[in-house]
């Protein structure tokens, strides 16, 4: 239980085994009352087997789907076994547990909490084209949602039952589907959005992939989501 409810901690996974014990360790140590369950995303390593001994639930995935697969994997989970409130947090240990009870606090007025970077907690930084993606998502995004949102690529969420029942039955595996276009979804079906700051870390284990070739193909993929996730209905 956090602040009164039934709280499952989805963690989707592909080849995490360097963090993912810690991981699951300090979810376990900063929220005693929780379930953890993570999403092995057809990992090629022991991740599925390192997180068990860790103390979580695992779920595996027979190949990998992508963040969204996976999430859409938990989120049937969350709604199956009957929890208050679902969040997903990386497993790259970058998302600080002691942030959950500050995103469930606000799921009492609102539907679908963000745990948001660049909205004056920390250090973050991103530059480049990723940034200009960044901005420009969450420049639309905030019209869409009536709200203002900094951080619209976060996978630092909270959802409650209602948001929760939604994405068991749907939830884009496209890339970036998995927060943009889950948005866009989310506000235009009338539910409420809002952030709260949230200070981001340094992976605990493994090197991001990042190089100027890279974030050009995200400025133009971000473009593209935003254009498809607005059109759909």
């Amino acid at each position: 239980m956090v602040n009164g409810k039934r709280t499952l901690i989805i963690i989707p996974a592909l080849n995490e085994s360097g963090s993912i014990a810690d991981v699951v360790g300090e979810v376990r140590g900063e929220l005693p009352g929780v379930d953890v369950l993570v999403v092995d995303d057809g990992s090629t390593d022991r991740t599925a087997a390192v997180a068990a001994a860790a103390g979580a639930k695992v779920a595996q995935l027979p190949y990998n789907l992508g963040v969204g697969g996976a999430m859409r994997l938990g989120y049937r989970y969350a709604r199956d076994h009957d929890y208050d409130v679902a969040i997903q947090i990386d497993a790259d240990g970058q998302h600080d547990p002691r942030y959950v009870p500050k995103l469930v606090d606000l799921l009492d007025d609102n539907d679908l909490v963000i745990g948001a970077r660049f909205a004056g907690e920390g250090d973050y930084n991103v530059r480049g084209p990723r940034r200009w993606a960044m901005v420009m998502l969450s420049a639309v995004l905030s019209r869409v949602a009536r709200t203002k949102l900094t951080d619209t690529t976060s996978g630092f969420r909270a959802a409650n039952r209602r948001v929760i029942e939604m994405f068991a039955g749907w939830y884009p595996a496209e890339y970036l589907g998995d927060t943009v276009e889950t948005l866009v979804h989310t506000a235009r079906r009338g539910y409420r959005i809002r952030q709260v700051p949230v200070a981001m870390r340094k992976r605990m284990a493994g090197t991001p992939s990042h190089s100027p070739a890279k974030a050009m193909v995200y400025l133009g993929r971000a473009f593209a989501v935003l254009t498809l996730a607005l059109i759909r209905r």
